[in-house]
């Protein structure tokens, strides 16, 4: 990682260089797995990661976890260096927090002492099931529900895109229990893999292999103690939790950009064309130029989007938004010029800029698409005019 200014600027302390620094030699000194079996190379990694003590970093101390409170400077400086190594990693670590994120968040005594010391020490799978078919940034339009029978509820419906489905050993999941219209009638609860009633429908490949499934619940029972937080609060909830893990997306486009400079960098340093180096070429020198530009316009957003939620902003809805949409967007373009740069072995399978290629196109979608963060920071800024 040649860049390594940023880590200087005033929105990070000492404690979290500290931990960008050692997670960078702990990366470098690794053989990431990379296989046929994307699930058993997710198990190992949340094994390593656990093992290494930097998925501590997803919850909050009294439960195992390295902050009284989930720390999203920290998070995101994760996110970006295993991101910049390994997306598998960074999937595998984001998967960790965000999976487990409700329970951090809202979850009661019994369901954090059950659940994530097993997160933090990579000996349980998280997994968030929020998305389906026709309900993926439109939350309010969930269609799965909860119905309540005395002690129990009952769910039906399905969900899709989910990450670590179908190796996940619990899933935080938002369904319809009707306490009122839209998403004011939403309640999360965390439901066990093996629970009867929850179905793997179906495992969904994507062009970057995660493990990613849709879910059926038919009849499926969980205790009333199973709900997280309170009825008909799933939605203010789940939007808590995007509002930590939005801007650790955006890191993660980050630490994939600043992987795709470095590497384009070094390639156009050596690579020779009519007799001198790439890198002597003024498009060359505009296109790391542009690249090196976005990259810190992106840190900026993502750690002043951490910074905030951090140390004085209850929700960063706004902030979160603006560090996804530029960061991801920007990354895209980022690596489609070191796709350029590096010519006809940009697009040959194995190489490192047409892998970070196909990891970063699903992040402009995940956790809200491009198109819904600008409604988002449209109706947050109408909304900021007004008060």
């Amino acid at each position: 990682m040649a860049d390594q200014t940023y880590l200087d600027w005033p929105f990070l302390d000492d404690s979290h260089r500290t931990l960008q620094r050692g997670l960078r030699s702990w990366c470098e000194a690794q053989e990431f797995p990379h296989s046929d079996d994307t699930d058993a190379d997710c198990r190992a990694l949340v094994a390593s990661l656990g093992g290494a003590g930097w998925l501590r970093m997803c919850v909050p101390a009294a439960w195992g976890g390295a902050n009284d409170t989930l720390d999203v400077r920290s998070i995101a400086l994760c996110r970006e260096t295993l991101a910049y190594f390994s997306g598998l990693a960074d999937f595998s670590f984001a998967m960790q927090g965000l999976g487990s994120g409700a329970i951090s968040i809202a979850g009661s005594d019994e369901q954090r002492q059950r659940y994530l010391p097993g997160v933090a020490a990579g000996k349980a799978i998280a997994a968030f099931a929020l998305s389906e078919a026709e309900a993926g940034s439109d939350v309010a339009a969930m269609a799965t529900t909860a119905l309540r029978h005395g002690e129990e509820y009952v769910i039906d419906g399905a969900k899709t895109w989910i990450s670590n489905g179908g190796i996940a050993d619990f899933y935080c999941v938002f369904a319809r229990t009707g306490e009122a219209p839209g998403a004011r009638g939403l309640s999360a609860f965390v439901v066990d893999a093996e629970n009867p009633g929850l179905e793997i429908a179906d495992r969904i490949e994507t062009i970057a292999p995660h493990p990613l499934a849709t879910l059926n619940f038919n009849g499926c029972k969980v205790a009333a103690s199973a709900r997280i937080g309170g009825a008909g609060q799933g939605f203010k909830i789940a939007m808590a939790t995007l509002d930590v893990f939005r801007t650790s997306v955006a890191a993660a486009a980050l630490g994939f950009a600043r992987r795709a400079l470095d590497e384009a960098v070094r390639h156009t340093s050596t690579r020779e064309l009519f007799g001198a180096p790439l890198s002597a070429l003024q498009m060359t020198e505009a296109s790391i130029a542009d690249m090196a530009t976005e990259i810190d316009a992106s840190s900026l957003l993502v750690y002043r989007s951490a910074w905030a939620k951090d140390c004085y902003q209850e929700r960063v809805t706004r902030e979160a938004a603006m560090a996804k949409l530029y960061a991801t967007e920007a990354a895209q373009r980022i690596i489609d010029k070191a796709v350029q740069l590096f010519g006809g072995s940009g697009v040959t399978k194995g190489n490192i800029a047409e892998s970070l290629y196909r990891e970063i196109r699903a992040l402009r979608i995940y956790e809200g698409a491009s198109e819904v963060q600008k409604v988002i920071i449209a109706r947050q800024t109408y909304l900021g005019a007004n008060r």
